[in-house]
């Protein structure tokens, strides 16, 4: 594919939400009917994690409309997810209800790379800027990662499978009730020895290996209907090999070690009969890596990035038609560094306040709106407002929806004072998005389809790329585009996904060398497409088509990347209730490509397993 995707691929496409949940949080920050949102909002619910059999988090991410991503090479190394066009750095990503943007990380983004599926049950992606309810990161949206509610009684699950260069994916969880507490533990382990992080058409022949083990607790404790107590944990450990190169890809020796930390404290208490909900909690997240020039050798440097947070959240609902969401958020961000004779630290304290309301003034008719004002203490005060709305003339078969959205985003910790790619001189990031669209549900719900136009202005863009990578601001910068999804189920047995979107992102800074050159690895054009059928016998059988357009590596518009098509194949045999069989074929026509100049990708490879169930 060297210059996009044909339009027939395209309309042939026409996409796909997963809308079997009713319910959605990331919205509004509590839980809605999806047709009081205004909104765009995919959902990856339980079942499709698990039909899909993918081991990344951006494997699935990458079958919504709307999401680019790009990788560094095998799997475990650097990974950004943008959203419509948006920096990676822009997408605000949320583990359980925690904020895991690293204040020591490039720009402070979140590392996909190590982000495994594991025992992760459901993601939400909401899709334009919504600072109001998330803060600070949340311009291009936000991708919310959820473990398992626990389970009424007991239950358990395990999983393993083996496959290409000597990958082991195993994974197990339990949960269950008895009386007032309800609770999970769970514990995944996955190894490769991968393959070279450095493409193979330069040369580059060693293989990166790479291991993670991520175990995530929940408690809850419920003292009364009124008062309760939430408790969740996630950790996530990982060994790369990797290829560090500048100029000319090739392999090298390196190693990253990581440890990622979440913790999550919060307090629910219930006022009022009910009326007035309360929500106070201590949100903790931290991120040490480390790197060293080959194994066994002593780490040459290494950073560590601390967020903790206090939160307070009230819902007053004083009639069923109205709510009034409202709350105060203090984070204290900290960056430390070590290596090459020298050490760096900083930190910032933000506070943040906001309100929103939720109302439904006519039948059908949901409107939301919402201001919030943060105080950073380098850059002062800025004022956010986003409003949205949501019309069904007929319960929900069809749903008509808007909605405007401000950001501000302060420059990271490490985009202002990084020993070699810092700048002080950074200004905070601002912008505006706008979108429209519907959702239209056909024959009691055996098709749902959904188009979104949105559009996203943004002042102060902060970059990094060659030659010098020092960070800097583009004045300026437009995403405008199309996404849609189509959901078909005709029979039972027989489930049809697509999704498309189009995404013109471009530097829109006047008289500068590139005005109007489109944003670096941005492809324009996606498709993805996803069949599964269940025979009569049990077995379950299913396929994956993505397809990306090209992509220039580079701001200036020089470097092109062509765009690619990759097919996945999959299955899986119930042997017995509790026993079950599966495998899956990625890359079946072995395409090769890339998501990042110089940076190899995998090629054809099986996996098979097992799963059981009580």
């Amino acid at each position: 594919m060297k210059s996009g995707l044909s339009l027939v691929a395209l309309l042939a496409a026409t996409p796909a939400l997963a809308q079997d949940d009713d319910i959605v949080v990331t919205a509004s920050g509590i839980e809605q009917p999806r047709d009081q949102v205004g909104q765009a909002i995919t959902v990856i619910d339980a079942d499709t994690i698990r039909t899909r059999q993918a081991v990344e988090v951006t494997d699935l991410l990458a079958t919504t409309p709307g999401v680019r991503f790009n990788r560094n090479g095998t799997i475990g190394t650097v990974t950004g997810v943008s959203l419509r066009g948006a920096e990676s750095s822009q997408t605000l990503v949320l583990i359980d209800g925690v904020k895991v943007n690293d204040p020591s990380g490039d720009a402070d983004s979140f590392n996909f790379g190590n982000l495994l599926v594991g025992n992760i049950r459901r993601i939400e992606v909401l899709r334009g800027s919504n600072s109001v309810v998330h803060g600070s990161q949340a311009i291009g949206g936000v991708v919310n990662v959820m473990t398992g509610t626990p389970a009424e009684g007991y239950a358990a699950n395990a999983s393993v499978d083996y496959g290409y260069s000597d990958t082991l994916n195993a994974k197990a969880d339990v949960s269950g009730t008895s009386g007032i507490a309800s609770g999970g533990v769970g514990v995944a382990y996955f190894r490769t020895d991968g393959i070279s992080a450095a493409a193979r058409s330069f040369g580059a022949t060693e293989k990166d290996g790479y291991k993670n083990i991520t175990a995530n607790a929940k408690l809850k404790l419920s003292f009364s209907d009124a008062l309760s107590l939430d408790l969740r944990g996630y950790y996530i450990h990982a060994d790369l090999d990797y290829d560090s190169f500048f100029g000319t890809p090739a392999d090298s020796p390196d190693i990253t070690k990581s440890d990622q930390y979440v913790g999550y404290a919060g307090l629910n208490l219930s006022l009022l009969d009910g009326k007035l909900t309360n929500r106070a909690a201590v949100t903790w997240f931290r991120h040490d890596r480390d790197y060293y020039p080959a194994r066994g050798a002593d780490a040459s440097y290494g950073y560590s990035g601390t967020n903790l947070r206090f939160e307070y959240q009230g819902v007053y609902a004083p009639v069923d038609r109205a709510k009034l969401v409202f709350g105060y958020e203090h984070e204290r961000p900290d960056y430390d560094f070590y290596g090459f004779g020298s050490t760096a630290s900083a930190k910032a304290n933000i506070d943040s306040v906001y309100a929103l309301a939720i109302v439904q003034p006519a039948e059908g008719l949901s409107v939301t709106g919402g201001l919030r004002h943060g105080d950073h203490n380098q850059f002062g005060g800025a004022t956010t407002f986003g409003a949205n709305a949501n019309y069904t003339p007929n319960h929900g078969a069809t749903n008509f929806r808007v909605s405007y959205g401000e950001g501000f985003k302060a420059p990271s910790l490490y985009q202002l004072y990084d020993r070699w790619v810092g700048n002080a001189d950074l200004r905070p990031e601002r912008s505006k998005s706008y979108d429209i669209g519907f959702d239209q549900s056909l024959d009691n719900g055996r098709a749902m389809l959904s188009v979104t136009a949105f559009r996203r202005d943004t002042r102060n863009q902060i970059d990094g790329f060659p030659p010098t990578y020092v960070y800097y601001n583009i004045a300026r910068a437009r995403a405008k585009g199309v996404e849609a999804s189509l959901t078909l189920r005709p029979v039972e047995a027989l489930t049809f996904t697509a999704a498309y979107s189009y995404i013109d992102a471009r530097n829109r800074s006047e008289g500068t060398a590139n005005e109007g050159n489109r944003l670096p690895r941005r492809a324009a054009n996606a498709v993805s497409v996803s069949a599964d059928y269940v025979w009569p016998f049990g077995l379950s059988t299913g396929a994956t088509v993505t397809m990306m357009g090209d992509i220039f590596d580079d701001a200036a518009n020089t470097r092109r990347l062509d765009g690619y098509a990759v097919v996945g194949l999959r299955a899986s045999l119930p042997v017995t209730e509790n026993l079950e069989i599966y495998g899956r074929i990625d890359n079946l026509s072995n395409e090769e490509y890339a998501t990042a100049y110089g940076y190899g990708v995998y090629g054809r490879s099986a996996y098979g397993g097992v799963r059981v169930r009580f």
